[in-house]
């Protein structure tokens, strides 16, 4: 047996509406912002409770046209270090600049204090990734702090659709939030992203700025220096008919990550991270720790070896690690150093079967015993 680190699941009656929909739009001639489009942005703001969906190319795409109409030139913005490059490339893209912020060692994304040892004069926001699924617990208290100290709140939810706490989804604590459709995502399009907000002006400016900064689609009239950030009509044929998978997605995965941190527990060579009180985790990621002194590689060799793949971390380098970002690299980050250093993901598939997981536990099992 082989199990990969992640796979598209498709039924065939998802594949042949699919196809009925992009025949349709080829036959029509409408190939960008038209009705596949315009549904999925209406589908996917019901089921995150959010009042505006602004569908776009990319959840790198979306997040900067978010702090391209936040207005965020010249300001300081408080990013994680453990996140993808998107995150603080955003930044860097909208005319800002990413102040890196340590994490919290139990659920890997900032927190109260973090954001505050990490805040300045210049400080204008906060970026707060949701890492590998579920909602930040900190998401509450600096929406609070946001609010205290005049900042704007962005959610990079890139891996969170469909995830909630406290009654409120991914998008609700900040300003505006940035989804991905990334293939490897719960939810794919192939490519594109998604913005989702409250705010009419922010969305408006939003649309602007993903049509090469034209008043109206059918202008001609170009009113800021946007660029070309829409999403096609076949990407989101493709994410409309997915989003339908969501929930039960969701309750499958949900399944997978309960057993596998079940049979964790106790492990002496990988374990899971603290248990993280949240409402609905759509489970995107299943992140476990190395013990100290264990080799990450050596560990992810051994599985691949017997036949599972591992889904990669989150974040293996910290941004503030990283060459591009050398320059704002401004003080250590111990916790995020530590964390990143130790992190490993084991598969969790959207239509995985039993077998599969038992093996992985299996393989898990028989790895950690030949290092332990």
């Amino acid at each position: 047996m082989k199990v990969p680190a992640f796979r598209a699941v498709f039924s065939p009656s998802d594949r042949e509406e699919i196809h009925q929909r992009i025949e349709s739009a080829l036959l029509s001639g409408t190939l960008t912002l038209g009705p596949n489009t315009s549904e999925f942005e209406t589908a996917f703001a019901a089921c995150h409770c959010a009042q505006i969906a602004i569908a776009t190319s990319s959840g790198t795409s979306a997040l900067e046209i978010i702090l391209r109409s936040i207005d965020i030139r010249g300001k300081e913005v408080i990013v994680p270090s453990n996140t993808f490059f998107a995150t603080a490339a955003a930044v860097v893209h909208a005319g800002g600049t990413p102040r890196f912020a340590d994490i919290d060692p139990d659920t890997l994304c900032l927190s109260h204090d973090t954001v505050l040892r990490a805040s300045s004069s210049r400080t204008a926001g906060v970026i707060l990734v949701h890492i590998g699924g579920p909602i930040a617990p900190s998401a509450g208290p600096l929406a609070a702090l946001c609010r205290d100290r005049g900042w704007w709140l962005v959610e990079d939810a890139a891996h969170a659709h469909g995830s909630s706490s406290d009654g409120l989804h991914a998008g609700q604590f900040g300003v505006a939030a940035a989804f991905s459709f990334y293939p490897t995502k719960v939810i794919t399009a192939g490519e594109g992203g998604m913005i989702v907000t409250a705010d009419e002006a922010l969305a408006q400016r939003a649309r602007t700025y993903r049509d090469q900064g034209k008043a109206a689609f059918h202008g001609s009239d170009h009113v800021t220096m946007g660029s070309a950030w829409r999403m096609s009509e076949l990407h989101a044929a493709v994410g409309l008919v997915h989003l339908r998978r969501l929930e039960e997605f969701i309750r499958h995965r949900s399944s997978v990550s309960g057993r596998y941190q079940e049979a964790l527990s106790g492990n002496g060579v990988i374990g899971v991270a603290p248990p993280v009180p949240v409402g609905v985790s759509n489970c995107y990621k299943f992140v476990a720790r190395l013990c100290g002194g264990v080799d990450r590689a050596i560990f992810k060799a051994a599985l691949r070896a017997k036949g599972v793949e591992p889904a990669g971390e989150v974040y293996a380098a910290p941004l503030h690690r990283q060459p591009v970002f050398r320059q704002f690299a401004s003080s250590d980050l111990p916790v995020t150093d530590q964390v990143c250093a130790r992190q490993v993901c084991l598969p969790v598939l959207s239509d995985m079967s039993d077998d599969e997981v038992s093996f992985v536990m299996h393989v898990v099992d028989e790895v950690a015993a030949s290092l332990g």
